[in-house]
Protein backbone atom coordinates (compact mmCIF):
# COMPACT_ATOMS: atom_id res chain seq x y z
CA UNK A 1 0.00 0.00 0.00
CA UNK A 2 1.41 3.71 -1.32
CA UNK A 3 2.58 5.33 2.38
CA UNK A 4 1.57 8.33 0.62
CA UNK A 5 -2.07 8.14 1.32
CA UNK A 6 -2.20 5.99 5.04
CA UNK A 7 -1.80 8.44 8.07
CA UNK A 8 -0.48 6.06 11.12
CA UNK A 9 -1.20 7.45 14.72
CA UNK A 10 -2.27 7.62 17.90
CA UNK A 11 -4.91 8.70 20.41
CA UNK A 12 -2.64 11.02 22.90
CA UNK A 13 0.69 11.87 23.89
CA UNK A 14 1.05 12.76 27.11
CA UNK A 15 0.52 9.89 29.60
CA UNK A 16 2.21 9.55 32.40
CA UNK A 17 2.65 6.30 32.41
CA UNK A 18 4.87 6.36 28.88
CA UNK A 19 7.62 7.87 29.94
CA UNK A 20 10.81 5.99 29.98
CA UNK A 21 9.11 3.48 27.04
CA UNK A 22 7.62 5.77 24.62
CA UNK A 23 9.85 8.93 25.44
CA UNK A 24 12.59 9.48 27.89
CA UNK A 25 12.08 10.88 31.31
CA UNK A 26 11.84 14.44 32.30
CA UNK A 27 10.60 17.92 30.47
CA UNK A 28 11.49 16.86 26.63
CA UNK A 29 8.29 17.52 24.33
CA UNK A 30 6.21 14.78 24.57
CA UNK A 31 3.97 15.72 21.82
CA UNK A 32 7.17 16.23 19.26
CA UNK A 33 8.47 12.85 20.47
CA UNK A 34 5.66 11.10 19.54
CA UNK A 35 4.82 13.06 16.12
CA UNK A 36 8.52 12.21 15.07
CA UNK A 37 7.11 8.79 14.90
CA UNK A 38 3.78 8.90 13.24
CA UNK A 39 1.79 10.77 10.36
CA UNK A 40 -0.78 11.49 12.47
CA UNK A 41 -1.90 12.30 16.44
CA UNK A 42 -5.59 12.01 17.37
CA UNK A 43 -6.06 15.15 19.75
CA UNK A 44 -8.01 13.57 22.90
CA UNK A 45 -8.07 16.28 25.21
CA UNK A 46 -10.86 18.18 22.59
CA UNK A 47 -13.20 15.54 23.95
CA UNK A 48 -13.33 16.40 27.54
CA UNK A 49 -13.43 20.55 27.12
CA UNK A 50 -12.63 23.35 24.08
CA UNK A 51 -8.91 23.81 23.42
CA UNK A 52 -7.90 26.94 23.78
CA UNK A 53 -6.76 28.92 20.30
CA UNK A 54 -3.45 29.85 22.18
CA UNK A 55 -3.37 25.94 22.94
CA UNK A 56 -3.73 25.15 19.57
CA UNK A 57 -1.46 27.70 18.31
CA UNK A 58 1.19 26.47 20.45
CA UNK A 59 0.79 23.01 18.37
CA UNK A 60 0.89 24.29 15.40
CA UNK A 61 4.49 25.83 15.82
CA UNK A 62 5.82 23.21 17.58
CA UNK A 63 5.08 20.50 14.45
CA UNK A 64 5.96 23.30 11.85
CA UNK A 65 9.62 20.89 11.17
CA UNK A 66 6.78 18.14 9.84
CA UNK A 67 5.15 19.03 6.87
CA UNK A 68 3.20 16.25 6.20
CA UNK A 69 2.23 15.43 9.56
CA UNK A 70 -2.09 16.01 10.40
CA UNK A 71 -4.13 16.13 13.61
CA UNK A 72 -7.23 14.79 14.03
CA UNK A 73 -9.38 16.49 16.73
CA UNK A 74 -12.17 14.85 19.05
CA UNK A 75 -15.13 16.67 18.83
CA UNK A 76 -16.29 17.76 22.52
CA UNK A 77 -18.41 15.31 24.15
CA UNK A 78 -21.34 18.00 25.16
CA UNK A 79 -22.31 17.35 21.98
CA UNK A 80 -21.71 13.98 21.46
CA UNK A 81 -22.77 12.61 25.00
CA UNK A 82 -25.00 14.90 26.27
CA UNK A 83 -28.77 14.43 25.14
CA UNK A 84 -29.63 18.55 26.19
CA UNK A 85 -29.58 20.89 22.65
CA UNK A 86 -26.27 22.40 22.09
CA UNK A 87 -26.61 26.31 20.99
CA UNK A 88 -24.64 28.88 19.38
CA UNK A 89 -22.03 29.32 23.09
CA UNK A 90 -20.81 25.68 22.79
CA UNK A 91 -20.18 26.08 19.07
CA UNK A 92 -18.50 29.37 19.24
CA UNK A 93 -16.20 27.55 22.16
CA UNK A 94 -15.02 25.43 19.87
CA UNK A 95 -14.52 26.87 16.53
CA UNK A 96 -11.32 28.86 17.15
CA UNK A 97 -9.18 25.89 17.64
CA UNK A 98 -10.69 24.61 14.45
CA UNK A 99 -10.98 27.07 12.15
CA UNK A 100 -6.42 27.40 13.68
CA UNK A 101 -5.46 23.77 12.71
CA UNK A 102 -7.56 23.65 9.13
CA UNK A 103 -6.33 27.42 8.20
CA UNK A 104 -3.12 25.83 8.71
CA UNK A 105 -3.64 22.81 6.41
CA UNK A 106 -3.44 20.48 9.37
CA UNK A 107 -6.71 19.30 10.09
CA UNK A 108 -7.20 15.72 8.69
CA UNK A 109 -10.66 14.89 10.51
CA UNK A 110 -12.92 16.43 12.90
CA UNK A 111 -13.81 13.18 14.87
CA UNK A 112 -17.80 12.89 15.70
CA UNK A 113 -17.65 9.84 18.66
CA UNK A 114 -20.80 8.91 20.28
CA UNK A 115 -20.97 6.25 23.31
CA UNK A 116 -22.49 2.86 22.59
CA UNK A 117 -25.58 3.74 24.21
CA UNK A 118 -26.23 6.21 20.80
CA UNK A 119 -28.62 3.51 18.97
CA UNK A 120 -30.44 3.73 15.74
CA UNK A 121 -33.93 4.65 16.77
CA UNK A 122 -36.66 7.75 15.93
CA UNK A 123 -34.70 10.83 16.21
CA UNK A 124 -31.04 10.05 16.33
CA UNK A 125 -30.58 11.08 12.77
CA UNK A 126 -32.70 14.30 13.67
CA UNK A 127 -29.65 14.82 16.26
CA UNK A 128 -26.77 13.70 14.20
CA UNK A 129 -27.28 16.60 11.74
CA UNK A 130 -27.85 19.34 13.78
CA UNK A 131 -23.83 18.56 15.02
CA UNK A 132 -22.91 17.74 10.99
CA UNK A 133 -24.58 21.40 10.24
CA UNK A 134 -22.76 22.75 12.82
CA UNK A 135 -19.76 21.56 11.49
CA UNK A 136 -20.24 21.09 8.15
CA UNK A 137 -16.91 23.47 7.33
CA UNK A 138 -14.49 21.16 8.66
CA UNK A 139 -13.84 17.12 7.21
CA UNK A 140 -16.04 15.11 9.54
CA UNK A 141 -15.91 11.67 10.24
CA UNK A 142 -18.47 10.06 13.05
CA UNK A 143 -17.99 6.92 15.17
CA UNK A 144 -20.71 4.82 16.65
CA UNK A 145 -20.60 1.45 18.16
CA UNK A 146 -23.64 0.19 18.05
CA UNK A 147 -24.81 -2.31 15.43
CA UNK A 148 -27.69 -0.85 14.62
CA UNK A 149 -26.08 1.25 12.57
CA UNK A 150 -24.69 -1.24 10.31
CA UNK A 151 -26.96 -0.80 7.91
CA UNK A 152 -26.79 0.40 3.98
CA UNK A 153 -29.29 3.49 4.96
CA UNK A 154 -27.27 4.83 7.20
CA UNK A 155 -24.14 4.79 4.87
CA UNK A 156 -25.77 5.78 2.30
CA UNK A 157 -27.22 8.80 4.62
CA UNK A 158 -22.96 9.32 4.94
CA UNK A 159 -22.23 9.64 1.66
CA UNK A 160 -25.08 11.91 0.75
CA UNK A 161 -23.19 14.56 2.96
CA UNK A 162 -19.90 13.54 2.40
CA UNK A 163 -19.10 12.43 5.59
CA UNK A 164 -16.55 9.90 7.06
CA UNK A 165 -17.36 7.18 8.88
CA UNK A 166 -14.85 5.18 11.45
CA UNK A 167 -14.29 1.95 11.38
CA UNK A 168 -13.52 0.65 14.75
CA UNK A 169 -12.02 -2.55 16.90
CA UNK A 170 -13.77 -2.75 20.36
CA UNK A 171 -14.24 -5.80 22.54
CA UNK A 172 -17.76 -7.06 21.37
CA UNK A 173 -20.46 -7.99 23.04
CA UNK A 174 -24.31 -8.85 21.83
CA UNK A 175 -24.91 -5.31 20.05
CA UNK A 176 -21.60 -4.22 19.43
CA UNK A 177 -20.65 -3.51 16.08
CA UNK A 178 -17.94 -5.49 14.72
CA UNK A 179 -15.35 -4.49 12.33
CA UNK A 180 -15.99 -3.34 9.18
CA UNK A 181 -13.78 -2.14 6.22
CA UNK A 182 -16.48 0.98 5.29
CA UNK A 183 -15.38 4.33 3.30
CA UNK A 184 -18.15 6.95 3.05
CA UNK A 185 -15.98 10.14 2.27
CA UNK A 186 -12.29 11.08 0.85
CA UNK A 187 -11.58 10.70 4.09
CA UNK A 188 -10.88 7.03 5.64
CA UNK A 189 -10.85 5.97 9.61
CA UNK A 190 -9.72 3.62 11.69
CA UNK A 191 -9.35 3.24 15.32
CA UNK A 192 -7.91 0.39 17.35
CA UNK A 193 -9.85 0.50 20.72
CA UNK A 194 -7.89 -2.93 21.69
CA UNK A 195 -10.03 -6.05 22.94
CA UNK A 196 -10.30 -6.00 26.46
CA UNK A 197 -13.32 -7.82 26.91
CA UNK A 198 -13.04 -8.33 30.38
CA UNK A 199 -12.43 -4.68 31.73
CA UNK A 200 -14.45 -2.64 28.76
CA UNK A 201 -17.98 -3.10 30.19
CA UNK A 202 -16.85 -3.45 33.73
CA UNK A 203 -18.74 -1.09 36.02
CA UNK A 204 -15.66 1.10 37.71
CA UNK A 205 -12.96 0.21 35.96
CA UNK A 206 -10.72 2.93 35.19
CA UNK A 207 -9.54 4.06 31.93
CA UNK A 208 -6.00 2.47 32.23
CA UNK A 209 -7.70 -1.18 32.45
CA UNK A 210 -10.24 -0.46 29.75
CA UNK A 211 -7.50 0.61 27.33
CA UNK A 212 -4.80 -2.51 28.65
CA UNK A 213 -4.53 -4.82 25.32
CA UNK A 214 -1.51 -5.63 23.24
CA UNK A 215 -2.37 -6.69 19.63
CA UNK A 216 -0.92 -9.39 18.07
CA UNK A 217 0.56 -8.77 14.41
CA UNK A 218 -2.33 -11.58 13.25
CA UNK A 219 -4.58 -9.65 14.43
CA UNK A 220 -3.05 -5.96 13.31
CA UNK A 221 -2.63 -8.12 9.80
CA UNK A 222 -6.28 -8.60 9.35
CA UNK A 223 -6.66 -4.79 9.83
CA UNK A 224 -4.35 -4.03 7.26
CA UNK A 225 -5.87 -5.83 4.54
CA UNK A 226 -9.06 -3.63 5.76
CA UNK A 227 -7.52 -0.78 5.59
CA UNK A 228 -6.91 -1.36 1.95
CA UNK A 229 -10.46 -1.39 1.02
CA UNK A 230 -10.62 1.75 2.96
CA UNK A 231 -8.13 2.63 0.91
CA UNK A 232 -9.10 1.85 -2.79
CA UNK A 233 -11.97 4.33 -2.25
CA UNK A 234 -10.79 7.62 -0.66
CA UNK A 235 -7.80 9.81 -0.97
CA UNK A 236 -6.92 9.19 2.89
CA UNK A 237 -6.74 7.01 5.54
CA UNK A 238 -6.26 7.56 9.38
CA UNK A 239 -5.03 4.42 11.54
CA UNK A 240 -5.42 5.53 15.09
CA UNK A 241 -4.39 3.22 17.80
CA UNK A 242 -6.45 4.07 21.05
CA UNK A 243 -5.03 0.89 23.45
CA UNK A 244 -2.34 3.49 24.84
CA UNK A 245 -1.67 1.54 28.49
CA UNK A 246 1.81 1.83 28.44
CA UNK A 247 2.44 2.67 25.34
CA UNK A 248 0.71 -0.21 23.75
CA UNK A 249 -0.58 2.04 21.28
CA UNK A 250 3.16 3.32 20.22
CA UNK A 251 3.83 -0.34 19.68
CA UNK A 252 0.94 -1.68 17.70
CA UNK A 253 0.87 1.90 15.74
CA UNK A 254 5.07 1.09 14.61
CA UNK A 255 3.97 -1.99 13.53
CA UNK A 256 1.14 -1.52 11.61
CA UNK A 257 3.11 1.45 9.73
CA UNK A 258 5.64 -0.71 9.23
CA UNK A 259 2.85 -3.40 7.82
CA UNK A 260 1.67 -0.66 5.57
CA UNK A 261 4.67 0.66 4.11
CA UNK A 262 6.54 -2.28 3.44
CA UNK A 263 9.32 -1.65 6.03
CA UNK A 264 11.28 -1.82 8.39
CA UNK A 265 11.10 1.54 10.74
CA UNK A 266 12.89 3.83 13.65
CA UNK A 267 11.56 2.38 16.66
CA UNK A 268 13.03 4.55 19.97
CA UNK A 269 14.99 1.88 22.25
CA UNK A 270 12.46 2.29 25.16
CA UNK A 271 9.96 0.97 23.17
CA UNK A 272 12.37 -2.03 21.95
CA UNK A 273 12.83 -3.08 25.77
CA UNK A 274 9.04 -2.82 26.37
CA UNK A 275 8.53 -4.78 23.57
CA UNK A 276 10.95 -6.79 22.41
CA UNK A 277 8.80 -8.05 19.54
CA UNK A 278 9.18 -4.88 17.57
CA UNK A 279 12.96 -5.81 16.88
CA UNK A 280 11.35 -7.72 14.52
CA UNK A 281 10.50 -4.24 12.38
CA UNK A 282 13.04 -1.73 13.94
CA UNK A 283 15.88 -0.39 11.52
CA UNK A 284 18.21 -0.79 13.90
CA UNK A 285 17.59 -4.79 14.01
Amino acid sequence: MPSSRYLVGVAGWSYADWEGIVYPPGKGDRLVEVARLFDAIEVNTSFYHPVAHRTMSSWMKRIEPLPGFRFAVKLWQRFTHDAEPFGKEEIDAVLPALNLVQSEGRLGALLIQFPYSFKNVSGVRGRLARILDAFAAFPCVVEIRHASFDVPGFYGHLRERRVGFCNIDQPLISQSIHPTAVATSGVGYVRLHGRNYKEWFREGADVASRYDYYYKPEELQEWTERIGEIGRETESVYIIANNHYRGQAVANGLRLKSMINGRKIEVPSGLLDAFPDLHEISAAG
